[in-house]
């Protein structure tokens, strides 16, 4: 049987070599246990099978109907790990930014964490919700980002209201879908990084070591060439 017979050559192997977090112990019906690492679930429902590595560096397919009913049971809900979010450079900015930022979730601003930090560039909206030109042009920043977010990249909200709940709002009534920096740490941010703006809105996109690349990032269609 090649089921038995595959269990019990990962049982030998699995004796001569050391452990590994990788490899767990998997049971067969006949109640035949050997280490080994899954690696991948095919087919669907009563007909899923497990594609497990050996510690030889073979693989084999085990169905999940071989296996003992908790193993089964442990195939058909197994999913493969999410993959590391690679951590992204170092930037001059990452002081004040780190713990200082909120994202909107649902209608609330909430604290958030980049889960990647941008590979390249810092894009920085200065706003407010009482700026007429600002809520005319946000919708089109929000559409922009939403199309062409990726890894080289990260808007950032320097909000000049002048209270958490009005930007809170404003992120709300416009469904914001990035970061933003909290309204107690705007102004040590526009001191700190004086990217020259004298009115608003206004987006300016930084490198990693906080050099201005541009102060026009209005242009959507330049922006989206910076970004790419």
């Amino acid at each position: 049987m090649k089921m038995k017979t595959t269990i019990i050559i990962a049982i030998t192997i699995s004796l001569a070599l050391p452990l590994s977090a990788a490899y767990e112990n998997w049971t067969n019906k006949e109640g035949k246990t050997a280490e080994l690492e899954l690696v991948e679930v095919i087919g669907d429902t009563d007909a899923k099978e497990g594609v497990f590595k050996m510690r030889n560096g073979r693989k084999v397919n085990i169905k999940l109907a071989d296996l003992a009913e908790d193993d089964a049971k442990r195939l058909a809900e197994w999913k493969p790990a999410a993959p590391e979010v690679p951590a992204g450079e170092p930037s001059v900015f990452d002081d004040i930014l780190e713990g200082n930022l909120v994202m909107l979730d649902g209608k609330k601003l909430k604290k958030n964490k980049l889960t990647a930090k941008p590979t390249k560039l810092y894009v920085f909206y200065y706003t407010a919700s009482w700026c007429p030109p600002c809520q005319a042009f946000t919708p089109s920043l929000v559409e922009f980002y939403n199309k062409n977010k990726n890894e080289n990249f990260e808007l950032v909200l320097i909000t000049s209201d002048d209270s958490e709940d009005a930007m809170e709002g404003y992120a709300a009534k416009k469904n914001m879908p990035w970061p933003q920096l909290k309204q107690s740490k705007a102004a040590s941010f526009k001191q700190k990084f004086d990217h020259g703006v004298r009115g608003i809105p206004s987006v300016i996109v930084c490198d990693l070591k906080g050099e201005i690349v541009s102060t026009n990032g209005r242009d959507l269609a330049e922006l989206k060439k910076l970004v790419k």
